[in-house]
């Protein structure tokens, strides 16, 4: 995987169900956007709130949308080792490209760095044959997931499995530059954080960011100009996103809330409801949220929402 690849928002009916229509228009705009890829049901989709069957069907409609247009990378997340491979077969049914183990959620006891390598070796290696050629990747984020894997457990777990082949970080550029040279120009290192520290990122050797689709597009933008060595035209338009990027960035709550919001309004469409958000959108938070959406303007191909007008 490289470049930067929008993973979806969740989104959701007045009734409270996924919104279908949504949902297509989201993998419809990045296609246009010119994306490398499109990512699903990670912490962007609200993957915790979300059934079974509702993570199923996003796969089934993503790869529907997407149509063979670009490749699909699904997050697998689930309690067992079993329950993964079973989401991951869906997935691979689906005609997934690239697959992120998510580590499972902890329990009342925090999970060991040995127990998640025996974990993380379990699903790999069911795998492996389920399906050889397909690239796997952990998420190592335990700023946002609270549990993660050092360089040793990876050095080994990559020694064991053939088919892990990439990492997806969520940590500070000076953290991600010490896991891009432990486990070697080889093996591709994405990072996170809605893009906070892109430049920095790049520049410390990832490979690419998966992010949510706020500003993807324009990260896109600063990724192509920094790899032609045009470094001051990417920093300008870097700092023209960042006031946005550090907006939505600030929690989870605060990107699937007001950072969804953003990207809709940017696709021509609303948020109709917010899934059990411990924080709710506010007069304020809106006010700013449209705000950044008309000085980022409309997603290629789209008409800004009246919302944000």
């Amino acid at each position: 995987m490289h470049g930067i690849w929008p993973i979806l928002y969740a989104h959701f009916s007045r009734a409270g169900h996924l919104d279908r229509q949504a949902m297509r228009w989201q993998v419809q705009t990045a296609v246009r956007s010119g994306s490398p890829g499109v990512a699903i049901l990670g912490l962007a989709t609200e993957v915790n709130k979300l059934t079974v069957q509702e993570k199923h069907d996003v796969i089934a409609w993503t790869a529907e949308d997407l149509a063979g247009a670009a490749p699909m990378a699904v997050t697998i997340s689930g309690p067992t080792a079993q329950a993964q491979l079973e989401l991951a077969q869906v997935a691979l049914a689906s005609g997934a490209h690239y697959l992120v183990l998510q580590p499972p959620p902890r329990k009342e006891a925090p999970i060991t760095q040995e127990e998640l390598e025996a974990f993380f070796q379990l699903v790999l290696s069911g795998l492996a044959k389920m399906s050889p050629d397909t690239p796997v990747g952990i998420q190592n984020a335990p700023e946002f997931l609270g549990i993660g894997l050092d360089a040793v457990a990876l050095a080994r777990l990559r020694s064991r499995c053939a088919n892990l082949r990439f990492l997806k970080g969520e940590a500070p550029a000076v953290i991600i530059e010490r896991t891009v040279q432990s486990v070697g120009p080889q093996f591709p290192v994405l990072n996170g954080r809605g893009g906070m520290e892109l430049i920095d990122n790049l520049r410390a050797g990832c490979s690419g960011m998966i992010v949510a689709p706020d500003c993807a597009f324009e990260q896109a933008q600063i990724a192509d100009l920094y790899s032609k060595g045009e470094i001051e035209q990417a920093q300008a338009q870097y700092e023209r996103v960042l006031p946005t990027i550090t907006f939505v960035m600030q929690s989870l709550e605060t990107l699937v809330v007001y950072g969804k919001r953003i990207a809709a309004w940017r696709c021509g469409m609303d948020v109709h409801h917010d899934r059990q958000c411990a924080l709710m959108p506010s007069p304020f938070g809106l006010a700013a949220a449209r705000r950044f959406a008309r000085q980022l303007g409309p997603l290629p191909g789209c008409t800004l929402h009246q919302d944000a007008t």
